[in-house]
């Protein structure tokens, strides 16, 4: 058995299709940062890579106020 008869069979077909979109977002994000600013190589893929980790970092604090928020309004309501 191949690894990719081994991840077609443990992964769902939502997890691949994240995974190569995530690969993709990391390549057109290089592509981008290189063609747009002219810098290096190793500077765009640093960018690529912190820039979604702080996005993540971001989503996560906007979630957790947005989700105390939502919670304080249902206690009020009832």
């Amino acid at each position: 058995m191949t690894i990719f008869n081994t991840i077609k069979t443990k992964m769902s077909d939502n997890l691949i299709l994240t995974i190569i979109y995530t690969l993709g977002h990391f390549l057109i994000a290089v592509s981008c940062v290189t063609l747009i600013t002219g810098t290096s190589l190793e500077f765009a893929t640093l960018d690529a890579l912190i820039e979604p980790l702080i996005n993540a970092i971001w989503f996560y604090v906007l979630h957790r106020i947005y989700s105390n928020y939502k919670s304080k309004k249902l206690t009020t309501i009832d």
